[in-house]
């Protein structure tokens, strides 16, 4: 049985314990910190990123330096940031490609992406949107199965590449619908929607982002989201799993990593932050003109996410058989 003094000695070595992590988490950030995008500039990780981390040099009063570093779908960029010091001082922002190139890259990859990162938290989510063209003789997402079901093979859809998030979405609505349609990969979200609007294609999975004017314009039909939750940007369009597929949940994000063993007074802190930037009206309009939505997570919330994302990436990719382009 423990005695007061014994109580007492034990909370002082608790607090002894935790005094290095808060200390370590106030001093931080001393210097500026980098924050890697391995995608192009100009693009939705790219933009969801420099808006936060905007607001993170205004509130930490420290410089956050994005630096993209584009290449091999995510790849190249990634490589870096699992190499860098775990020290916070190197960042990544990243999207569920990055989940997805474990299962496509396999034993190609010179890292880890489940052991060698940790997740600090979720940034957005970018709803996906099964869009049709105009010509295809469907309204509703019923009448889309219907159809491909009489027509076995005859509805082409387009993505934007092997093992893209496009391309993943609409193989588990294939695996679900129990449908037969074929796939013609593209290289990036641009042509995957210029095929849609020329006729090349008749039906396409969608970021939301790359659909949107061309939907309000009435030149492609929106016939369900793929998240769990209807799309702010197209609160009248229903979700897959409303329109006649329950269960359909498959809702590609965009997050902040950091290298495994970073502290984590260092990553709460972070994790911190950011929830707070995303809470900013002009943030939030940033995003909103993306057509993404703010999707703030704890640190361990956003980590059973990753677990539960890399598996259900992983039987997906095997199930479509999709390969390195």
């Amino acid at each position: 049985m423990n005695t007061p003094l014994s109580c007492t000695a034990a909370a002082l070595a608790a607090a002894c314990i935790a005094l290095p992590s808060i200390t370590l988490a106030q001093a931080w950030p001393a210097k500026p910190v980098r924050v890697v995008i391995p995608w192009p500039a100009g693009g939705s990780n790219d933009i969801v990123g420099r808006v936060v981390m905007q607001e993170l040099s205004r509130t930490l009063s420290q410089q956050f330096v994005i630096d993209n570093r584009a290449g091999a779908s995510g790849v190249v960029g990634a490589d870096l940031v699992a190499k860098a010091p775990a020290d916070g001082y190197t960042l990544m922002v990243h999207s569920t490609t990055h989940v997805g190139n474990a299962h496509l890259y396999g034993k190609k990859l010179t890292y880890d992406t489940m052991k060698d990162f940790t997740g600090v938290g979720m940034l957005s989510s970018q709803p996906g949107v099964l869009t049709v063209h105009p010509a295809l003789p469907v309204k509703t997402l019923k009448d889309f199965i219907a159809l491909a079901k009489a027509k076995p093979r005859q509805i082409n859809y387009s993505s934007s590449g092997n093992g893209s998030a496009p391309h993943l979405q609409m193989a588990l609505l294939i695996s679900m619908a129990g449908i037969d349609i074929t796939h013609v990969p593209y290289k990036g979200g641009a042509p995957q929607v210029a095929a849609l609007l020329g006729g090349e294609t008749q039906a396409s999975f969608a970021t939301l982002g790359t659909v949107i004017s061309q939907i309000q314009a009435g030149k492609l039909r929106p016939l369900g989201v793929g998240s769990s939750s209807r799309a702010k940007a197209l609160p009248g369009v229903p979700t897959i799993s409303e329109a006649g597929l329950p269960g359909y949940d498959m809702n590609p994000w965009i997050g902040v990593f950091a290298p495994a063993g970073t502290p984590r007074a260092i990553i709460d802190r972070l994790n911190t932050e950011m929830n707070q930037a995303l809470s900013i009206p002009e943030v939030m309009s940033t995003l909103a003109k993306q057509a993404l939505d703010p999707a703030p997570t704890t640190v361990d919330e956003f980590n059973r996410i990753l677990r539960v994302d890399f598996e259900k990436y992983g039987k997906l990719i095997a199930l479509t058989g999709a390969k390195i382009e």
